[in-house]
């Protein structure tokens, strides 16, 4: 059974760090990829960032290019989420997500329809 736990949400003042923790059980972590998608109550909820567990390949989102870095500890099969320079607007709850479609992995697609196995968010609250 794939499982994925999130971690690491709290509160924050903007332009402060967090870094959030996907660990990652049930499958083969190197033949999935791995996305960070975020929510704000009432909005859609939205890709934030990807990595391909089998050759490092990421993706971001243009709203959090050069402040967010997603990586990967295979051995520990977890995929971590620097957030640097955080911003009001990244309040949100936070979800780790993962899919092995080779059409996801292929265009390291931030859609929410293309993964199959999540799970539960950690909140991330910025302050002003």
């Amino acid at each position: 059974e794939v499982q994925l736990q999130a971690s690491g949400g709290g509160l924050v003042q903007a332009g402060g760090s967090l870094r959030l923790s996907c660990e990652a059980s049930g499958f083969s972590f190197d033949d999935y990829l791995i996305g960070w998608f975020r929510q704000v109550p009432g909005k859609e909820r939205e890709g934030v960032s990807c990595i391909s567990g089998s050759d490092g390949r990421t993706k971001y989102a243009d709203s959090v290019k050069g402040r967010f870095t997603i990586s990967s500890d295979n051995a520990k099969r977890t995929v971590y989420l620097q957030l640097n320079s955080l911003k009001p607007e990244d309040t949100a709850v936070y979800y780790c997500a993962a899919d092995r479609t080779s059409q996801a992995l292929n265009a390291l697609l931030l859609d929410v329809w293309a993964y199959d196995n999540w799970g539960r968010g950690t909140q991330v609250t910025v302050s002003s």
